[in-house]
């Protein structure tokens, strides 16, 4: 199934977070990108391994295909 993220937040308490600049480009590219998944847990799995953050609040739905 294909998701579309609506919003994101990821964990950038850590020292070596990246600047506020490379954070929003961050969850931009994130929001921007249609996600393959088979489900939520998969989704946020696969969005974390990509992007090399934890994620802590996510809003996304499901894309139907026809």
């Amino acid at each position: 199934m294909h998701y579309i993220v609506t919003e994101i937040t990821f964990d950038f308490d850590e020292l070596d977070a990246p600047n506020p600049d490379q954070q929003q480009e961050l969850i931009d590219e994130t929001i921007g990108t249609f996600w393959e998944a088979e489900d939520g847990d998969d989704l946020i799995d696969q969005i974390s391994n990509e992007i090399g953050w934890c994620i802590k609040t996510i809003d996304y739905y499901p894309l139907f295909q026809a």
